[in-house]
Parts: C-alpha cells; sequence; structure tokens
C-alpha cells in the first residue's frame, strides 16, 4: 500500500472493512481496495455502498456464508476431470448462494438501484443444485437415489449381507462352535465377513484364515458356508464404487457444462459481498454519503475520525479549497491538531474508495490525483537521518510530486531545527506548494506562521481550543482564529513558579507579546460570542415554543367553534324533522275533519293543541317557566364569576361588571353577548348542568339526537339500548324520506344480531331486511329497505 495511505491508517479501515465480509474473495478485494482518482468512478462506488446501505436498512442485508470460489474445480470439470464429493458439495453450496441472494432481491426490490447490474449477473440453477445434494449426501457417503443401479446394488448387498450374517450368527450361537471361538461375535477383515477363533482351536472350525490379532491368541476366520455370499459381496461392491465413479463423472460433467455462468456469478456474488460489506461499515460508523467533487472543495461537518472509540470523539467542521487553498492550524500539543490533518486525509481517501464517511448529511470531499503525507516522526538511525533530515526527505518528496490535483497534510512544518530558520523554511515550503496550485493543511507552533496566515490572501489560521483553567484540551477546531500553545499559562498551573514564569515571559519580544495579546483578546471575544449566539439561539427556542403553543390554542379554539356550529346544525335538523312529522299528521287531521266537515268541540281542542305543541317544537328557544319565588344573587358579580344564562340553559364567563342598566358582558363558547343580570345565575362550581333543555318523551342515547343516516352502527350497545337506537333511527329516516339503511350489529356472539332481527321483524315500517353479503360487511352488518 502506498505510504502516504498507511500513515492516513486506511490499511486499519480496509481491515475493518475485511472483517465484515464473508466470501473469501471479498475479503482479498476489501484489503486490496484502492482510492479512484476519476470522480464519475469514485461517485459511482458512492452510490452503490449508500443503495445497498438504504436497501439494507429496509430489509436487512442478504446473507452471502458458504460460497467458496470454484473457478479451478469447474475449469478441471470443463476440461474432463472427475470432481470429489466435496468439491461437488462446494459448487452445491455456492449455487445456493446465488441463488437465495437473487430471490432476496426479487423479493425485497423497491425500484431501480445502481446493484441491479451485479443482481441481474446472479444466474440462478437450481436443477444442477439440486441434483448434486440429491446424490450427494456428505463427502464420505453418496445417497442411494444417485441412479436406479446404485440403489440396486445395495439393495443386493444388504441381501447377501443378511445372509451372510445369519449363516454366521447360527455358528457363533451353535454349542459345537462356540466353545471354540474368543468371542461370540462377528465381525470383519478386508470386507469379508469372519469370527474371532481361539489360536489353539483354529482347526476345529473349517474356513479361511484372514487375520491374527496382535497377541497371536486370536485368528479371524470366514467359515466355508459365507464364502460365496462373501464373494458376491466383494464383487457387488466393486460395481458400487464403478457406479459412484460414473455418478461423480456425471455430475462433474454437468457442472463442466455451467462453468461459465457459475464463475460469473460468483464474481458478481463477491463484488456484491463487498458492497453490502461497506454499507454495515457505514452503519457501525453511523456515517452518511458526502458530496463529491473534482475541484478540491472540503466543506466537512461534524467530521469523526473512525479510529478514536465514538464515546471519546469529538467532531470538527474543516473547510477548505473554497474561500482559502491553505489552513494552518496552531495551538497546544495534543489539542488534536494531528488528529485534525489526519481527518481531513483519512476520509478523503474513504470516499474515494467508495466508503460512507462519518460526519454530517451534506459535507463536502473531492477527489484528489495525490494525497500526499508526512505526520509523525521518522527518524531513522541506519538511515543517519534526524528528526528533522527525515521531514525534510518527505517534504522533499511532496514538493515534486504535488500539483493542482493535491492534498498536502504536513504535521509541525519546520519543526526540529532553529525556530527562526524552521519558521522561515516553512513559510518558504508553503509558498512552493501554493505557486504548484495544491491544497495544503499544515500544523505549526510558529508566530510567524500565524502572521502569515493573517497577512496572505488564501491562507486562513485554524486553531485547537484549549481550556486553561482545566489544562484539558476541548479537541473543537476553530476556522480562522489563531490559536496559542499555551506553554506559560500551562507551566503556572503545573505549579512552576511565578517568577521563573514571568522572566520568561519578559524575554518574550515585544513584538511576540504584542502579537500574543491581540490573540488572546480574540480568543476572548470569541467565547463572549458564542456565549451570545448560544443565548440567542435558546431564546429563539423558546419563542418559537410560545409561537407554536399560541398556534395550537388557536387551532382548538377554531375546532371548538367548528364543533358547536356542528352540533347547532344537528339540533336544528332533529327540529325540522320533529316539525316536518307534526305538521304532517296535522295536515292528515285536517283533511280527514274536511271530509266529515264538523269537527266536535274535543276535536277541535285537540287539533288546537297539536298546532301549540307543534309551534313550542319549532322554537329553537325555549324559555323555562318563571319560577314561583324571583332569584336574587347571593352576591354581585365580579369579572371571570361562572354564571348559567337560565332562558337558554348555558354557561358563560362574566367579563365585565353590571352597566347601570342592569346589562353584564358574559362569554359562552366562542361568543360574546350582552345580558340582562335577572336572567343570570351565579354558580358555585364551573360544571354545566347535564339535564338538557328539551325535555324528550322517549329514553334514547343521545347518539341518535343527530339528522337520519343511512348506516347506524350499535357495536358494544346492550340489546336493549341497540333496539332504542335503531328504533329511533327508522324514525328519523322515514320521516326524512330515506328508503334504505346499514345497521352495523358485528358477529361477535350473535347476540346484537338475533335481536334486532327479531324486532325488525315486527316494526310496520320495514318492508325488508338480510345479512350483507361480501363487500359489505357479511354477517357483521344488516341491511334494511323501507316502505
Amino acid at each position: 500500500m502506498n505510504r502516504h495511505y498507511r500513515t492516513l491508517e486506511l490499511d486499519k479501515i480496509l481491515e475493518r472493512l475485511a472483517e465484515q465480509t464473508s466470501i473469501e474473495d471479498a475479503h482479498r478485494m476489501a484489503l486490496e481496495l484502492e482510492p479512484q482518482f476519476d470522480l464519475k468512478k469514485a461517485q459511482m462506488l458512492l452510490k452503490q455502498t449508500d443503495d445497498a446501505y438504504v436497501v439494507s436498512g429496509k430489509f436487512g442485508a442478504p446473507s452471502f456464508g458458504g460460497a467458496t470460489n470454484c473457478a479451478g474445480n469447474l475449469r478441471r470439470a470443463q476440461a474432463g476431470g472427475c470432481l470429489t464429493t466435496s468439491e461437488l458439495l462446494a459448487i452445491a453450496q455456492t449455487l445456493r448462494v446465488i441463488r437465495t441472494v437473487k430471490e432476496w432481491h426479487s423479493r425485497c426490490a423497491s425500484g431501480n438501484t445502481s446493484l441491479d447490474g451485479y443482481f441481474s449477473g446472479l444466474i440462478s440453477n437450481k436443477f444442477l443444485e439440486e441434483k448434486i445434494t440429491t446424490a450427494i449426501i456428505s463427502e464420505d457417503e453418496i445417497s442411494d437415489n444417485a441412479s436406479v443401479a446404485l440403489s440396486d446394488i445395495r439393495r443386493k448387498i444388504r441381501t447377501a449381507s443378511s445372509k451372510a450374517r445369519e449363516v454366521l450368527d447360527k455358528i457363533i450361537h451353535s454349542s459345537t462352535y462356540i466353545k471354540y471361538l474368543q468371542d461370540a461375535i462377528v465381525t470383519q477383515r478386508d470386507g469379508r465377513y469372519v469370527v474371532p477363533v481361539r489360536a489353539e482351536c483354529r482347526n476345529n472350525v473349517p474356513g479361511l484364515v484372514h487375520d491374527t490379532s496382535s497377541s497371536g491368541q486370536t485368528v479371524f476366520i470366514e467359515p466355508m458356508g459365507v464364502v460365496q455370499a462373501n464373494n458376491d459381496i466383494k464383487m457387488l461392491r466393486a460395481k458400487e464404487e464403478d457406479e459412484i465413479e460414473r455418478i461423480l463423472f456425471e455430475l462433474s460433467a454437468n457442472a463442466g457444462d455451467f462453468a461459465e455462468s457459475i464463475m460469473k456469478s460468483y464474481s458478481n456474488l463477491a463484488e456484491l459481498n463487498l458492497i453490502f460489506a461497506k454499507a454495515n461499515l457505514a452503519y457501525s460508523m453511523k456515517a452518511t454519503m458526502p458530496i463529491l467533487n473534482d475541484r478540491g472543495m472540503i466543506d466537512l461537518k461534524q467530521a469523526r475520525h473512525p479510529l478514536i472509540v465514538k464515546e471519546k470523539v469529538v467532531p470538527i467542521d474543516v473547510t477548505l479549497g473554497k474561500e482559502f487553498d491553505t489552513l494552518v492550524v496552531t495551538g497546544p500539543n495534543t489539542g488534536g491538531k494531528t488528529v485534525t490533518l489526519k481527518t481531513i486525509g483519512l476520509l478523503t481517501l474513504m470516499a474515494m474508495c467508495g466508503l460512507l464517511v462519518p460526519c454530517a448529511d451534506n459535507s463536502e470531499l473531492s477527489v484528489f490525483r495525490r494525497v500526499l503525507v508526512d505526520i509523525g516522526d521518522e527518524q531513522s538511525i541506519e538511515q543517519s537521518l534526524s528528526t528533522f533530515s527525515a521531514h525534510m526527505t518527505n517534504i522533499i518528496q511532496i514538493i515534486k510530486l504535488a500539483n493542482a490535483g493535491s492534498l498536502c497534510l504536513i504535521d509541525e512544518l519546520g519543526a526540529g531545527t532553529d525556530p527562526v530558520e524552521g519558521a522561515a523554511l516553512a513559510i518558504s515550503i508553503l509558498e512552493k506548494l501554493r505557486s504548484r496550485r495544491a491544497k495544503i493543511a499544515s500544523t505549526t507552533h510558529y508566530a510567524e506562521l500565524k502572521e502569515f496566515a493573517l497577512r496572505t490572501e488564501g491562507v486562513e489560521n485554524g486553531s485547537c481550543e484549549f481550556d486553561v483553567a482545566t489544562l484539558k484540551p476541548t479537541y473543537r477546531l476553530l476556522i480562522g482564529v489563531p490559536g496559542k500553545s499555551n506553554a506559560f499559562a500551562i507551566s503556572k498551573r503545573l505549579g512552576m513558579e511565578s517568577d521563573i514564569v514571568e522572566r520568561a515571559q519578559q524575554l518574550v519580544s515585544n513584538e511576540n507579546r504584542q502579537f500574543e495579546d491581540v490573540v488572546s483578546k480574540l480568543e476572548k471575544q470569541r467565547q463572549s460570542l458564542e456565549k451570545q449566539v448560544e443565548n440567542a439561539n435558546r431564546l429563539t427556542a423558546k419563542a418559537n415554543t410560545e409561537k407554536q403553543k399560541a398556534e395550537n390554542e388557536v387551532k382548538k379554539a377554531r375546532q371548538q367553534a367548528e364543533r358547536e356550529i356542528e352540533k347547532a346544525k344537528q339540533e336544528a335538523q332533529r327540529i325540522i324533522s320533529r316539525t316536518r312529522a307534526e305538521a304532517d299528521r296535522l295536515v292528515e287531521e285536517l283533511n280527514k275533519a274536511r271530509k266529515e266537515k264538523e269537527l266536535s268541540a274535543d276535536a277541535r281542542n285537540k287539533l288546537k293543541r297539536n298546532i301549540d305543541k307543534m309551534e313550542a317544537q319549532a322554537d329553537p328557544i325555549q324559555l323555562k317557566n318563571t319560577p314561583s319565588e324571583e332569584y336574587k344573587l347571593p352576591r354581585p358579580l365580579k369579572v371571570g364569576d361562572t354564571v348559567l344564562i337560565y332562558d337558554i340553559d348555558k354557561n358563560a364567563t362574566v367579563l365585565a361588571p353590571p352597566s347601570k342598566d342592569g346589562q353584564v358582558l358574559v362569554q359562552a363558547g366562542i361568543i360574546k353577548t350582552r345580558v340582562d343580570i335577572k336572567n343570570l345565575r351565579l354558580l358555585k362550581s364551573q360544571v354545566k348542568p347535564q339535564t338538557s333543555r328539551f325535555p324528550s318523551t322517549r329514553n334514547v342515547p343521545s347518539r341518535m339526537d343527530v339528522r337520519p343516516e343511512t348506516e347506524i352502527d350499535v357495536r358494544g350497545e346492550t340489546a336493549y339500548d341497540a333496539i332504542q337506537i335503531v328504533d329511533k333511527a327508522i324514525d328519523n329516516a322515514v320521516l326524512a324520506g330515506v328508503s334504505k339503511m346499514t345497521i352495523i350489529h358485528g358477529k361477535g356472539t350473535g347476540v346484537l344480531k338475533r335481536e334486532i332481527n327479531a324486532y325488525l321483524r315486527t316494526n310496520k315500517a320495514v318492508k325488508s331486511h338480510r345479512l350483507g353479503v361480501f363487500g359489505e360487511g357479511e354477517d357483521g352488518v344488516t341491511i334494511v329497505e323501507l316502505k
């Protein structure tokens, strides 16, 4: 790997990537991953990783475990060679993985992605896969189902073996031979069935001697009665081996026929495994897809070094290449300067490798032809190089290679030698690299470089924040602010005598001291502004919260008003329905009277009472009867009192004291109005009385006191209440001229359905009724047709 890449620890990132792979070739490809210098190629790799990241988030990643590279075996099979059972099983396992990944894609595919080309290159071959797995049970066993001939041979072997064992069982259980046997068992030697006989009795058991024990006390004899059976078994075993070899040749030939498609599919499978490994790595790093360009512009937001523990890493914001091409980072040791350089370089290389980077959304990175790095102490005793010499050697090579497509990262530029000469050399090096149009980020402690950044266009200061009070770095990177080394403050805080520190401060040149004072003043102003911005943001957030609260209140009031209006509409509809019914009945009585031409006194009185009743029902405001005793307020009304507007039975709140003419301004709901004080009743509680000013002659649930509806839902009601609701609904429907309605009673235990249907059979307004069909609610609803 390139030395500069190794310095930025890209190799460690690739090792983490390799750990996420399941296929050996994908593991190798991960370790050999190289940054892409072409913008379109790098963008394509990033898009593939991002698509895998999104798909994995929705459906989970596919499993690649078990696939192996069978190219060598397939080439041998293609050439006519015979593969072993383990090699054929490896091919079948690879085919199974290819098939399952292909099925995963077809099941989880959601729109076109940049991975579709790889998935379409996966060619499943279930025929060959199942043929191999059906024929081969394991590396050491071929299935009887591999061929008809093999099944027949093995059946004959079992038959012959059974006959041989029967003969031997008779021998070992025979009283004639058992006394000659070492053990009453049947065993095998060289594939032939034998019995163990004592060495001194071997002449008493006629047969062929095949083996003796290591002690010589036992001989293994094949009795003459099983010689033919053993011969048959031996011949059948030879035929079995020949048939197995034929089966393996046949399977190998089949694998050779599909060798090209299997190898191509495996290649796509390995690529997909690598891409999904990148997605898994992105999840573990909480990474996002950056915006890539080839103009050398870097804008990292909340960037985190991926090799630092998540709990300890501090996100930084870095820009380079937009308003300035050179960033000079200063600050105390262990303050995070080197980590800043490594973060810039490593995240750039990761993006060029197609890896998502750990930073906030809309971060921007550039593709560079060369990433040149000089970080760390590389002194070498063998090469007679000091720290300064080693750094200069690297920087000389960087200057030779740097051009407009280069990113140069230099740590402690000019360090390790005389400060004056080192600072001058550092400025000269930066000017040379800038003349080559390279993008540069460098760290330093030299005040001269801070001044150089302040007075040179295109060069910007940056600093790593340090808390002198706690002697701890905050690791925050501040762009546009030169940093201090804080050597005096740190030394004094650690306990160095104050006179030593004061003397050291006197020895610092006047110009240097003035510069440091300016830097200190700028830092104080920056911290003050940060606090002001933080306070302003807090106040803004509070104002937004209050605004949202007010908007919610307005919305709530608007909804309340809409509910009140809807309630009034329903009440008006109910009054209209009742009045229409009474009017129709009166018309019938008048028609009847016209036919009879004369009305009795009782009939006239009855007709007058009905007319009065209809007029009373049609009046939306029903005045209450005047109480026998005049009501007196227990105390004078005051603003905020809850009162009852007696004639309309409505709660209200007093907004102003009574006027001279006895009128009181009150608010009822969203309406403000003036009411006579005699019409107000002071309430002890704010709970509105539940009695309705419209007395009902029937005890029907309030849910039916609305306009006629064609769909009535009585689920959850008792049978009695449900029938009352249905009865009222039918009355309203008949008055409104509705001819068909649906009663939703649910399936449940069937009680509601049974009771409602029984009631409907007795209701004279019902023409017919039936249970619902598919699409209407089936047995859960009843469809009623009215007369």
